[in-house]
């Protein structure tokens, strides 16, 4: 659907959860998205003409984010959506933008091994996590690793990746995990007493949503010592630090393109606009970070083009770049995801976290991790 030239809104679809279990995350993204629109409407729009965002809770539910990227696209009219954090989410979102030729902006880390010319994936593939910290936490804390997650697709794949990467570079996995996305802290109390008869050398969580906040104050409770055997995350950012408590935090690991405070006239300003409205109390974080980017990107196409036809907005949006408070980052034109930085942080008593590793620039995304192997020795 081509727009011309009249003043008229570019309307495009935001999809995050406002409400249930994945809303302590999902609610900062939409956060993220909605700063982004304001300062580009702010400056005038995209070649005078404002963006419009319409904008639907699906309440942490999979099924509502497919009825709700139809709606969007059959009776609203929109060709692009921002949204999705889950993997079944965005799964669920996928045919339906395949059959009607939209485009998803998909901001958050993924278990990689997809692709779809309907999706442009601003969040962090495999290799640009799971290789970096694997072989951070096996050079400072050790060969046996305990994994938990959350039991959908993405922590399940995710520890499929992170399984093969720590056996073939001489680890082994203690042992594995999975509990409900709505999982509170009596469900952890067998795992927390397994993994204190067990005694991996570090725990490996793709836990997400509330159920975070559970594990980790689970863990505290328990009297284990983050400097002995820490857990490790590809999705506890500042977001969830903020909900379980700082203290409760401290001393944990994740892995991530931003965390805040990294410095840099970017990252600096970007979080003096997000506090001015949000409040100096409200953290920024990676999944917020890439929902923000995203709409830049989107907007520098779209003034390029003039257009939200699909095929023409993808073809310009790939290859394109962008200074985002991370860094530099592109739009890889081969696999249609961003090429990111790669960044290890430990949490501290603020609430924050402190760099323990940083990427020497940008890493170019490899979702099929096609260029690596699966010994984390091997890899430079």
């Amino acid at each position: 659907m081509t727009r011309h030239a009249g003043g008229e809104p570019w309307k495009i679809g935001v999809l995050f959860s406002q409400s249930g279990c994945m809303a302590v995350i999902e609610e900062t993204q939409l956060r993220g998205t909605l700063t982004a629109i304001d300062e580009i409407n702010d400056r005038g729009g995209i070649n005078g003409r404002p963006i419009e965002p319409i904008i639907y809770d699906p309440a942490s539910d999979a099924q509502s984010f497919g009825r709700y990227a139809k709606r969007l696209m059959v009776e609203d009219g929109v060709t692009a959506i921002f949204g999705c954090y889950t993997s079944t989410s965005r799964k669920a979102v996928l045919p339906v933008v395949e059959r009607l030729n939209g485009l998803l902006w998909y901001p958050t880390i993924y278990e990689g091994f997809e692709f779809s010319r309907n999706v442009i994936y601003t969040g962090a593939a495999p290799n640009q996590n799971s290789v970096s910290l694997c072989r951070f936490l096996m050079d400072h804390y050790g060969t046996r690793f305990y994994f938990i997650g959350s039991d959908y697709v993405f922590p399940r794949e995710s520890n499929r990746i992170m399984r093969e990467l720590v056996r073939h570079s001489g680890g082994e996995v203690a042992g594995v995990r999975y509990v409900d996305m709505n999982a509170r802290s009596k469900d952890f109390a067998p795992i927390i007493q397994e993994i204190r008869h067990l005694q991996p050398d570090v725990i490996f969580s793709t836990v997400v949503g509330e159920a975070t906040v559970h594990l980790y104050q689970s863990y505290m409770d328990s009297g284990f010592d983050p400097r002995v055997m820490p857990i490790a995350s590809l999705t506890t950012c500042e977001a969830e630090i903020l909900a379980m408590g700082f203290d409760v935090g401290e001393g944990h690991i994740t892995v991530a393109p931003y965390f805040e405070g990294i410095g840099g006239s970017e990252e600096s300003s970007f979080v003096s606009r997000y506090k001015k409205r949000y409040g100096d109390d409200q953290p920024t974080n990676t999944c917020l970070e890439a929902a923000y980017f995203q709409i830049h990107l989107f907007a520098k196409g779209v003034e390029e083009v003039n257009t939200l036809d699909t095929d023409v907005l993808r073809d310009t949006v790939l290859g394109s770049e962008f200074e985002a408070p991370q860094g530099n980052i592109s739009i890889n034109a081969v696999c249609g995801h961003a090429d990111l930085w790669t960044r290890i942080g430990r949490a501290n008593r603020r609430g924050k976290f402190d760099l323990v590793y940083e990427s020497t620039s940008r890493v170019s995304a490899d979702p099929y991790m096609i260029g690596y192997s699966r010994s984390v020795a091997a890899v430079g």
